[in-house]
């Protein structure tokens, strides 16, 4: 297979860290939010291996964020996402679908509360801050939308929290999953939350001042060395043995939550308004058709650019392959389909043809691991 580069234009934006990402060896990108997004420090097999044992400092500047400010930012915020945030906290993050008037997923981020009438939206790939700014118009909202000027950098793996305590002391420790608070280095103030893509576990500092961000970069690289600390980068192979979903990837705007397994996050009951409630109501008493599930398919290799049709032994279609990587720990290809009733539950089998050979498929719940 042939290697291409992207060309970079001022459509594509680098990062603050690119450049000292390509000294450590970045040997592929790919384009997320319209920046540059490293894929892969060589082999991801290792990477994998490592994240798992280590830990690593990712540059994930490309997970934009999307501040909504104002009188009326609650109501913005809430209108967006199914999930019912009316008791939502300062200090606190939340994962939230957001639908649009059909019921469908329009993106999957990680919504910060900063304050009561400021709130940060960290994006997955799809354009929000455009379908936030069109509901604040049509509503005639009181609020400002802007991107601001974060760049975050993500440190992952089980020695994450040797590492960040020998920056920021002790009390980072103690922040409780999925909670942010302010942390000082070099008498610089930064927003940390206890998150990331990864199932490892990890923190992900929200750089607002870039020189400080650069700064503290380097500053872990020159102590990281007892944790075996590397960069790295989301590893493909971790996130689909942990089941952890991407957007335009393993599902987009033609999907709804029910199918991709966000129904705990879909708050019907609540009083709370929301786009695509009515809709969503109709979806879930109907039922859904499909579901995202992983699958196990008999082969030690893929390279997956588009879906691939699910078949059953008569040659109907059941289903399409979204994701896969081959996985040292099951020695096999997993992947995530979207698979139709009545073949979406484990044990399900079906056959799909990859580069002309015919291949056994088992379904499975998700997460592999």
């Amino acid at each position: 297979m042939k290697n291409y580069s992207i060309a970079k234009s001022r459509r594509i934006r680098s990062s603050p860290y690119t450049s000292r990402i390509e000294r450590q060896g970045v040997t592929a990108y790919t384009v997320y939010n319209h920046m540059l997004l490293p894929a892969a420090f060589g082999s991801i097999e290792d990477s994998c291996d490592h994240l798992k044992k280590d830990v690593q400092v990712w540059d994930v500047a490309a997970e934009r964020q999307v501040e909504i400010s104002g009188v009326d930012a609650a109501k913005l915020v809430q209108l967006m996402t199914c999930r019912d945030l009316s008791k939502s906290k300062i200090g606190r993050c939340y994962y939230c679908p957001i639908i649009d008037d059909d019921g469908n997923l329009v993106n999957d981020p990680v919504i910060l509360k900063i304050a009561d009438d400021k709130w940060w939206i960290s994006i997955a790939d799809s354009d929000v801050i455009f379908f936030a700014k069109g509901l604040a118009s049509g509503n005639n909202f009181r609020v400002k939308i802007f991107e601001p000027n974060v760049d975050i950098i993500a440190i992952q793996g089980p020695k994450s929290f040797s590492l960040m305590e020998k920056v920021f002391g002790k009390k980072i420790t103690e922040l409780k999953f999925f909670g942010f608070d302010y942390y000082e280095f070099k008498g610089v103030k930064h927003l940390i939350a206890r998150s990331g893509w990864s199932k490892q576990g990890g923190f992900e500092i929200y750089v607002e001042n870039t020189q400080s961000g650069l700064d503290l970069y380097d500053h872990f690289f020159e102590i990281g060395k007892e944790f075996n600390l590397k960069p790295g980068c989301p590893n493909l192979i971790e996130r689909i043995e942990s089941g952890l979903l991407s957007y335009g990837n393993d599902f987009d705007n033609n999907d709804n939550p029910f199918e991709c397994g966000f129904e705990k996050y879909v708050n019907l009951d609540s009083e709370v308004q929301f786009l695509g409630k009515q809709k969503l109501k109709e979806i879930k008493a109907a039922g859904i058709k499909r579901k995202l599930m992983g699958i196990y398919i008999e082969t030690d290799k893929i390279s997956l650019t588009k879906s691939l049709k699910i078949k059953d032994d008569k040659g109907n279609f059941i289903g399409e392959l979204r994701s896969a990587c081959y996985s040292p720990h099951f020695k096999k290809v997993i992947g995530i389909a979207m698979i139709n009733e009545p073949y979406c539950k484990p044990l399900a089998t079906g056959v799909i043809e990859i580069e002309g050979n015919s291949l056994s498929v088992k379904v499975c719940d998700l997460p592999f691991i």
